[in-house]
Parts: structure tokens; C-alpha cells; sequence
């Protein structure tokens, strides 16, 4: 019998023979040139008029779920992704292995239910009504931070697991995981399964095994790769802080986690919860045209107070007499807080100690010999550091082009405000948290102790402003809240927006009587950042629709970038410039002239872009149909950098 097959990493299915009856999405392993490789049956087909080679042997009897067979198609069709590039995010890296002395039985336990009563208040209830009501598949729930969404998420999984139905729910990063975990393992005991990407190969290999084969309902929590978890009796689908950047998987096959749920969702007729007190505003939009926003008006807790915001001119230095960096006031508050027992929580979105190193003599930069870009100083072993590809090297005793000593760092980053604030109050226990953090030092190991109070002042970046709920603290302090306004990419105000109301959604959450955000900027007078502060999401959106239809970005039309790198400047410009005028031959297209790459220069090459607009999605996709194969086709990029 003969079988289409698609080996990870092909582009397209393979036919094989076989000595026997093989059903669609078992894992086989099959010969590929000199190596062999794991692959997914796809369907039986009739003898072709060519030799094949065998598929060597059968790796799972048990098949894969239809519907994450129709996922790979999907992604192949939607993204224009290779199929076994798709196949590879559904398969565990070392599939075909086997794992000796390994067992799976003590990943799931037996037992049932640990507790079933999760209270709801009138707000809370109200909201589970609407989403059980609204008829898409996909549904968004608009709640204030604190609002409560995590008990409704529970109601729903508990009512899916009642139906013998396993929930898969999404967080944006590791670091929120935990926390999670904990509230549902709190309901459903050892039914939680968690996956995610600092497991071991042999971890995931395991927890996939074990899925596979489970009989019953789980609740499979993690990052964006947890979505591909093998359950034949998926009932439900959640995703929390459906806004954020990292559900959209950057490296090939590019996708989004969101548009791949609502198409696994509305394939098996089930709910799809978009949870966030910031949704995106194309998926806002998207879900008012569907009946299907639902809105939580109150906080959770009675006791939970808005916090009161205090905004700080960065350009008025009488707000900076004691240091440069905090305010008078938010030092005043920390002291406070220190003879108090309350934490305090600094952030800013730039690692580092400094962004910017050059030369006092000739105004030469330091950058990165591989992406070209400006190199970062870590002051804690006076390294310059790529935060693009990870180059390190020693701060130079001189000029890398003069040679002349009297090198200069400006900018600040998170290690050099981490430094300064312990200076500034020895006595505390200061604690950054950021992407150079080392093992065991994140915060998705400390989160318990931070927690209970063991860290006075907490600084770091983006992870937390992201779901965190810290009983001590009373204080937030934005450093510099204007940070990334003046990108130029039409996501910038949005994304400025959802961290400003992330972040200061820590506090005021019921656990303390007070609490206070300091924002720091040299742009007071934005309205971004008036939204933000007084959590007008509503005056926000409509802000921005109006500047997205005028400028015609989505949701008002589909985008697509074209990138391509070759080693001279001259050959990209004279290759995008032909594409271009090819493109602009289709009315049904609005194509930005070409213009050099975010990563403009590399050492692959020089990198320039194409932006691509259009009121079809279908004629972006057409427009790819003959495109020169060097260029990376990225369709839906959140974002144009």
C-alpha cells in the first residue's frame, strides 16, 4: 500500500510504501535522502507510476487528533508556511527516540476534583452569561486588571471537564505559568499539565506520550506551543492577555496563536475566551462585528480601589533633585514603604545599564559586527552586549576607530536602575527581573518568595507588567513611560498603552488600603498616556480605529512585509525596486516604497523591506504566487519591525 506522509522539515508530502494498514496522523519514521526523519501520515493514495521508498516503521499506533492535521494545513495555506515546517511545531523534538527507563504514569495523577465551588460575584456571573450566550466561536472578555477573569476561566474549564472535555489555556510567558498553575491545580489537582520551552527534549517528549495515550479530561496550561498538546477531547481553548506580542511566533513558520485557536475552535465547534484588559484593537474590532466582546464592569474585590496615578514631568528637574532617575516623590513612597513592609516596583523597557556606548573624541558608536546595531553596557562584568543575536565582548580600553580612551555610555537600562536603587536604600532587598536574568534567578522560580515579601523593590522590564498579583505591594514607578512612542511602526501608541495599563494594574487590587503609580515622561501632554492613566480603554480604541482607518492599517486592510538580505546594498535596493514596480501594477494593492530593514545591515547582508496593503487578504496571498524566492514573505506581522 502506498501513503502521502509529510516528513518534518519538507516542504510538501512525500509518498512511501507500506506493508500494512496505516491510518491519517500516525507518527511514522521515514527515509529522507541520507537521513531519516519522523513524519505524519496523511492519507492513503493509489500506487504512482514512480519507485518509492518504504517507511521504515510505525513510531505511535495511536494517531494524531484530526484536528491538529487540519492545523498543518492551515498554517501551509493561511501563512504560506511550509507543511513540514508546520508538522514540527505539532511533533516534540526527538520524536523517533526512545526513552529508556522513562515512564509517563507519574506525570498524570487519578485523582479527582480537588474543589468545585468557584465563587463569582454579579459582574463575574453577568459575563459567563455572555460568553455562554454569544454565538462565534471565538469570543473576547474585556475586564479591567483585577477584574477577575481567572475565576471565570475556571467556571468554564470546570464546566468542560464536567462534559469529560480537556481545556488548553494559554499565558504569554513562563513567568505567569506558575501562578496559574497553582489556581487550577487548586480546582482540578493532578489533571494540570503544563508545557513549555525550558523543559528538557525529553520532558516534552514525555508529556506528549502521555497525552496522547491519556484517556479523560486535562487542563493543558502554557506558552504559545502548549496550544499543539495532542487531546482528542479538546472542549475548550483560553487564551489570557490575548494582546501580547509573544503569541505571535517570529521565527519560521511565522504564525499567530490567536488566529490558529479561532480556526481550531471554529473547526470543532467549540469556545475560543480572549482574555485581556487591553485586547489588541484589531481583535476588538473584529469581535464587536461578531456580537461577541463581553464586558466585566466591576473589580473583582469590593475592597479593590483605582489606584491614585501621579504623572511626572521628566523635563522639569525640580521633580528630580535628589536623582536623575526617580522622582522626589516615588523615592519619598519607597522609604515608606520600606518602614511599612510594602514592596515597591520599578519599570522600565530597556535591559541593561546603558544603551549607547561612543566615543567622547571622534562621536564614533560601538555596535554589533553581526546585526550593526548599537551594543548594551551590563555594568555587573563591564561586558558590551548584542541584544539581537547575544554578541559579547569587553568594553574596549579606547576607540574601536580612533583608539583614543574616553568612551561614554548613555541611556539607562534596568541593571543600571537596579544599581542605583541600591545605593540609594542599602537596607532593602533589591531584585531585577528581566531577560538576563540566569537559571533560577527568573522570576518563575522566585514568584512564591517575591510573593511572601522576600524582595522590598522589584525592577525589570516587560515581565512585570504581565498578570502578576503581589498581596505587598503598593507602589509602581515608570520610569520613562514615553520609551516607545516614537517607533516607527503603527503598533507603537498600542503597545505603549497595554504595558502603561498592564503595569499599573499591579497595585490597587484589594490587598492594601493605598496605592499609587508614578509615571515619568517627557511627553505629558500625550494622549496615549492620559488614556492609559485614567484606564479609558474605550476613548483609547476609538483613538486609534480613527487613526487606522485614516492611515489604513488593520483593521481596515490586510498587511504584508517583504524582506529580503543579500550581500551588497546595491543588489537588495535593484531587486526590491523590481518587485515593487511588479506589485504596483495590481490595483488591488497599495505597496510603500522600499525602505531599508529594521536590521538594515547583518552579516548575511543588507536588509531591505516592502510594506504591501490591501482590502483581500486573498490578493496579498496571490501577490506571493511568483515572488522571487529570496524574499521572506510575512503575512499579518503584528507590527512592521
Amino acid at each position: 500500500m502506498f501513503y502521502e506522509v509529510m516528513p518534518v522539515g519538507r516542504t510538501e508530502g512525500l509518498t512511501y510504501s507500506f506493508d500494512g494498514s496505516l491510518l491519517p496522523g500516525q507518527i511514522v519514521l521515514v527515509p529522507l535522502g541520507p537521513r531519516s526523519v519522523p513524519g505524519v501520515v496523511v492519507k492513503k493514495v493509489a500506487q504512482p507510476d514512480f519507485s518509492t521508498r518504504a517507511i521504515l516503521k510505525i513510531l505511535y499506533a495511536q494517531p494524531l487528533p484530526r484536528h491538529l492535521l487540519d492545523v498543518v494545513r492551515f498554517i501551509h495555506e493561511y501563512y504560506l508556511a511550509p507543511s513540514g515546517a508546520a508538522v514540527g511545531l505539532i511533533l516534540p523534538k526527538g520524536v523517533e527516540k526512545r526513552r529508556r527507563g522513562q515512564k509517563t504514569e507519574h506525570l498524570f495523577g487519578n485523582a479527582q476534583l480537588a474543589r468545585v465551588d468557584i465563587p463569582l460575584n454579579s459582574s463575574q456571573k453577568k459575563a459567563l452569561e455572555g460568553l455562554q450566550q454569544a454565538r462565534s466561536a471565538t469570543k473576547l472578555l474585556h475586564g479591567r486588571t483585577g477584574s477577575g477573569k481567572t475565576n471565570i476561566y475556571l467556571k468554564m474549564a470546570l464546566n468542560a471537564f464536567k462534559r469529560q472535555k480537556s481545556t488548553i489555556l494559554l499565558v504569554p510567558e513562563i513567568a505567569l505559568t506558575g501562578q496559574l498553575v497553582q489556581v487550577f491545580q487548586e480546582v482540578f489537582g493532578k489533571k494540570v499539565v503544563v508545557i513549555h520551552s525550558k523543559q528538557t527534549e525529553a520532558e516534552r517528549h514525555l508529556i506528549f506520550d502521555a497525552l496522547l495515550a491519556s484517556e479523560g479530561p486535562r487542563i493543558v496550561i502554557g506558552p504559545r506551543s502548549a496550544l499543539f498538546a495532542p487531546l482528542d477531547d479538546l472542549g475548550l481553548i483560553v487564551i489570557d492577555e490575548e494582546h501580547e506580542a509573544t503569541y505571535y511566533q517570529e521565527n519560521a513558520p511565522k504564525y499567530s496563536a490567536i488566529r490558529v485557536a479561532s480556526f481550531m475552535a471554529k473547526e470543532l465547534g467549540i469556545d475560543l475566551v480572549l482574555g485581556s484588559a487591553t485586547p489588541t484593537v484589531e481583535d476588538y474590532y473584529l469581535a464587536k462585528r461578531q456580537n461577541a466582546v463581553v464586558e466585566i464592569t466591576e473589580r473583582a474585590k469590593k475592597a479593590a480601589t483605582r489606584p491614585e496615578v501621579r504623572l511626572v514631568d521628566f523635563k522639569n528637574r525640580d521633580n528630580f533633585r535628589k536623582n536623575r532617575y526617580f522622582c522626589d516623590r516615588l523615592l519619598a513612597k519607597i522609604s515608606e514603604n520600606l518602614a511599612a513592609g510594602r514592596q515597591t516596583l520599578i519599570f522600565h523597557n530597556r535591559r541593561g545599564s546603558s544603551p549607547l556606548t561612543i566615543c567622547d573624541n571622534c562621536g564614533e558608536e560601538v555596535i554589533c559586527p553581526n546585526c550593526f546595531l548599537p551594543l548594551t553596557l551590563h555594568a555587573d562584568g563591564y561586558v558590551l552586549r548584542c541584544h539581537t543575536c547575544g554578541f559579547e565582548e569587553k568594553v574596549p580600553m579606547g576607540c574601536p576607530k580612533c583608539g583614543q580612551p574616553g568612551l561614554i555610555h548613555k541611556g539607562f537600562g534596568t541593571k543600571l536602575l537596579e544599581a542605583e536603587l541600591k545605593k540609594l536604600f542599602p537596607e532593602a532587598k533589591v531584585r531585577r527581573f528581566d531577560a538576563d536574568n540566569k537559571k533560577g534567578e527568573g522570576l518563575e522560580t522566585m514568584y512564591a518568595s517575591v510573593r511572601e515579601g522576600e524582595v522590598d523593590i522589584l525592577v525589570g522590564t516587560q515581565t512585570l507588567a504581565k498578570g502578576l498579583d503581589l498581596p505587598r505591594l503598593a507602589t509602581v514607578g515608570v520610569v520613562q513611560a514615553d520609551a516607545g512612542l516614537s517607533l516607527p511602526d503603527y503598533v507603537a501608541e498600542e503597545r505603549t498603552f497595554q504595558l502603561l495599563t498592564q503595569v499599573m494594574g499591579r497595585v490597587g487590587r484589594g490587598h492594601l488600603a493605598e496605592a499609587e503609580v508614578f509615571v515619568q515622561t517627557y511627553r505629558p501632554e500625550h494622549p496615549v498616556l492620559k488614556f492609559a492613566m485614567e484606564e479609558d480603554y474605550q476613548g483609547f480604541y476609538e483613538y486609534l480605529l480613527r487613526q487606522r482607518q485614516k492611515a489604513g492599517f488593520p483593521p481596515f486592510k490586510f498587511v504584508m512585509k517583504l524582506e529580503i538580505t543579500l550581500k551588497t546594498e546595491r543588489l537588495a535596493v535593484q531587486k526590491v525596486r523590481t518587485v515593487v514596480a511588479k506589485l504596483a501594477q495590481d490595483k488591488r494593492l497599495i505597496v510603500s516604497p522600499p525602505q531599508p530593514a529594521f536590521h538594515e545591515r547583518t552579516v548575511r547582508g543588507y536588509g531591505w523591506q516592502i510594506i504591501v496593503r490591501a482590502r483581500s487578504r486573498r490578493a496579498l496571498v496571490e501577490a506571493c504566487a511568483d515572488l522571487d524566492k529570496n524574499f521572506r514573505v510575512i503575512l499579518d506581522p503584528p507590527g512592521l519591525l
